[in-house]
């Protein structure tokens, strides 16, 4: 054995690069280290040889090579795998970003590039006043994006100066000690619910932070729409190969921001990425409310999501309503309305949640299965004839609709019986034409078995389409979410239903509205502006009276509504398939759609998932679910990590509760999103 003395000092040569701004002070030193040194000795021996008096608290050490942060300060460069060739970059945590919010309003703040993109993305919600920051992420834009703005600076000859929000004092990591995360039965309404404007009791506390009450306000209202030219310059996908690239770039949230190439001053996007919005409270959510509306909005003006002439519509009108609201200074005036005593409040809406009223149904509502049954007709297309209408007795029981050829026969046996659990349940509506349809696809072993049913008129089409939703999410009408369901469709009947009132659109030219900015550019060039104009103020009557947040929800809910609502696409190869399928990821399944057709060939629920995992080195995603159903596929659109985060990050979400105490289990979340790469 030789001694160390004998074959020399066990110590290193290590260089560290320096990250700061004073002049005449070098950025490369080089330390003697040993291996049994530990990293926070390592920091402590680099400060002391810069000699620079100032905060280093935020400063961390950077592995280049391996690109990743060295932020266990007890691990010994051993213990690291730190050798003499490691680059290492000495340099601040915290830096600034530039994010693009829903309402395409661009905010430059100072973000953790260190922390993994889930904490980071809670501390920006804090910053801005966003309660449920687990339903946003951040998405890199996409190259198609990218190309048409290159190609768009191009043809502008004067250099367009961005409106940036700047927020870069903002103190991150401490967030708004005013704004808590969560739900709490003695939080103080920081909004004001009706017109959504800071409650004059919280301007205290905007006033410690970087939101003051005018960016608040620019983040909590919609602002005056953008130029026909935008939007006809603005990236607008037109196949589901298109759509699916908008969801190649979602961020990884088990790793940071550095770890994934994001540099100082990049632009992101802030996006809602889960399409479940837990307990959206006007009393303290303006501007998730807002950001939440202007997502929906630009998804249905860019072509995101698919809708009917008559939906766009009703869009349109609502658009039309709230920006006008928003211009209007009644609508910035605090409306000083009598403050509600808080446990009033909470027994209002405890009576609200309980649909209180008659408790002498209580114990027959508890005994009794709802049924509906009615007359209906059935609509079974035909491929080499014209459809089929036949009227028929219907009754739905339970999660299942048995048909009968008449009333008197539905003690007998049915013709058909009709399981709706997991099936897709499409709108066929059109409330001018008087047409009520439901369009029902029925998993079969070789795909979906696809049904019309026709109703008489909205009320029978509301209870009937209301029925079928929770059927195939598996509830049945007993459920608590039945009577609401119903509520929700026939306010959005109500909406579409609009009668041509000669004063309300007596002069269309006198309107200032450009109708360009509220319509997809399908429409636009489909009709004439005056035309558009005329139609938007028709349907506009419906909606005219409502307060400003109410027609933002209003907006929020007939999104919810339409039947690609919460989709998010990816290009997918099965396994033992030869062509490529797009896989459509929503809150509750996943659905097999055919890339050339766009129609569903399969749908699976998450209820009846009973694991799924990765195979890293094939980047294969494999679920099983109930009855020996597994499935494979290896994802061609983006890394398979953001498919299996997504399908993790739903089940985390349906695990939130309305409970005071509750806190976010970061820890479940990983276990459920992370992986074992």
């Amino acid at each position: 054995m030789i001694s160390s003395s004998e074959y020399g000092s066990h110590s290193w040569e290590l260089l560290v690069t320096v990250d700061h701004q004073h002049e005449g002070v070098p950025k490369e030193f080089l330390l003697q280290v040993a291996g049994d040194l530990h990293i926070g000795g390592l920091m402590l021996k680099l400060v002391e040889q810069i000699k620079i008096a100032q905060d280093w608290s935020d400063y961390a050490l950077w592995w280049e090579q391996k690109k990743c942060w060295l932020l266990k300060t007890h691990w010994t460069l051993d213990k690291c795998g730190v050798q003499a060739d490691a680059k290492l970059f000495f340099t601040t945590q915290h830096k600034m970003l530039r994010l693009r919010l829903p309402n395409m309003k661009t905010v430059r703040l100072k973000v953790s590039f260190s922390s993994m993109v889930f904490r980071a993305v809670s501390d920006i919600c804090k910053i801005l006043n966003i309660r449920r920051s687990e339903e946003l992420s951040l998405l890199k834009p996409s190259e198609d994006t990218l190309k048409k703005k290159k190609k768009k600076d191009k043809n502008t000859k004067e250099p367009v100066t961005e409106d940036i929000l700047n927020l870069c004092n903002s103190p991150v990591s401490s967030g708004l000690s005013g704004s808590p995360g969560l739900y709490s039965k003695t939080m103080t309404p920081t909004y004001d619910p009706v017109s959504g404007t800071p409650a004059s009791s919280t301007i205290t506390w905007f006033s410690d932070s970087p939101l003051t009450e005018q960016n608040c306000s620019i983040l909590a209202f919609s602002h005056p729409n953008c130029s026909p030219e935008t939007l006809a310059e603005m990236y607008q996908p037109r196949t589901l190969a298109d759509k699916a690239k908008l969801n190649a770039g979602w961020l990884d949230s088990s790793r940071s921001l550095m770890e994934q190439g994001i540099l100082e001053d990049d632009q992101l996007l802030l996006r809602f990425k889960y399409y479940t919005f837990f307990d959206l409270n006007p009393k303290y959510d303006a501007v998730r409310i807002n950001q939440i509306y202007e997502q929906a909005r630009w998804a249905i003006l860019l072509e995101e999501i698919d809708c009917t002439e008559e939906e766009m519509l009703i869009f349109a009108a609502l658009q039309y309503h709230v920006s006008k609201l928003s211009l209007s200074s009644e609508a910035q005036d605090f409306t000083c309305e009598s403050e509600v005593d808080e446990v009033e409040a909470a027994l209002s809406n405890l009576e609200v949640t309980l649909e209180g009223g008659n408790t002498n149904n209580i114990l027959e509502d508890i005994t009794d299965i709802p049924k509906l049954a009615d007359n209906l007709r059935l609509v079974r297309p035909r491929k080499l004839s014209l459809k089929a209408i036949k009227p028929y007795w219907f009754v739905f029981k339970d999660t299942s609709i048995s048909y009968f050829k008449n009333k008197e026969s539905a003690q007998g046996e049915p013709i058909e019986k009709l399981n709706l659990k997991g099936c897709e349940v499409v709108p066929d509506v059109n409330v001018a034409a008087k047409k009520f349809g439901i369009k029902l696809l029925i998993p079969v072993a070789d795909g979906m078995n696809e049904v019309y049913l026709r109703c008489d008129n909205e009320n029978q089409y509301a209870r009937w389409m209301a029925a079928c939703v929770l059927a195939s999410k598996g509830k049945t009408m007993a459920d608590s979410s039945y009577h609401p369901e119903v509520h929700k469709i026939l306010s959005f009947l109500k909406m579409k239903n609009w009668t041509m009132s000669p004063q309300a659109v007596s002069d269309p030219e006198n309107t200032d509205m450009k109708p360009e900015c509220f319509v997809s550019l399908r429409y636009t060039k489909k009709y004439k502006a005056k035309q558009l104009v005329a139609r938007i103020l028709e349907a506009h009557q419906n909606v005219s009276q409502m307060p400003l947040v109410e027609a933002k929800l209003r907006f929020i809910q007939a999104w919810q509504s339409l039947p690609e609502f919460g989709l998010s696409y990816y290009i997918v190869r099965f396994r033992g398939s030869k062509k490529d399928d797009v896989l459509g990821v929503s809150y509750n399944r996943l659905i097999r759609i055919d890339i050339a057709t766009g129609d569903p060939i399969t749908t699976w629920r998450f209820s009846n998932m009973k694991q799924w995992n990765v195979n890293w080195e094939i980047r294969q995603v494999a679920i099983e679910f109930d009855q020996n159903v597994s499935i494979a596929f290896t994802c061609l659109s983006a890394d398979c990590k953001i498919i299996h985060e997504y399908i993790g990050g739903y089940i985390f979400l349906s695990t939130r509760s309305k409970d005071q105490n509750e806190t976010l289990d970061e820890d479940l979340f990983h276990k459920l999103t992370g992986g074992q790469e």
